[in-house]
């Protein structure tokens, strides 16, 4: 396994701290890795630390939402995750090169309105918001409320773990 971290930033927009955000995402992910029984040290994400305009743009260019969001996610595989069960990813060899999930995309400003207008700490919300696109990239989703209801549960159940209230 290699020594990297987990997650490979590039901070596009100067208001994010490189380092608050390093370890924020590192032990965010790592918490959601961990949380469905994965090895971190297996995996790799790539993170862009951006503004509003350009998720804006991101979101316009991938989902046909030109308005800005708050997080983003691109799985480097397609993975289909029936109700209830676990991914199935490829078991990395403990000397081999971590299997990258996928990439991240993440929006200062989105992300700091809506914690001051949830009354959230601002890293918690960036947290939150990093497991939920974690989950993402594993195959989690929600478009119909059973989903919503379990990938919610599972959000929940590792940012307790996190010392973060549940942000539902």
């Amino acid at each position: 396994m290699s020594d990297a971290a987990l997650v490979d930033i590039v901070i596009e927009a100067s208001e994010w701290d490189a380092e608050e955000l390093e370890a924020l995402a590192n032990r965010a992910c790592s918490a959601a890795l961990t949380g469905l029984g994965l090895a971190p040290a297996c995996f790799e994400i790539a993170l862009l630390a951006c503004d509003d305009a350009r998720i804006a743009e991101l979101n316009g260019d991938f989902r046909a939402k030109p308005t800005a969001t708050n997080v983003l996610s691109w799985p480097s595989e397609d993975i289909e995750l029936p109700l209830g069960e676990s991914p199935d990813l490829p078991d990395p060899e403990l000397d081999g090169p971590p299997h990258e999930l996928g990439d991240i995309a993440i929006a200062y400003q989105t992300c700091a309105r809506e914690a001051e207008e949830q009354g959230k700490p601002f890293a918690d919300h960036v947290s939150h918001l990093l497991v939920h696109a974690t989950l993402h990239l594993l195959g989690f989703d929600h478009i119909n409320d059973p989903d919503a209801a379990h990938m919610e549960a599972i959000e929940t159940r590792i940012l307790a773990t996190m010392g973060i209230p549940d942000p539902y």
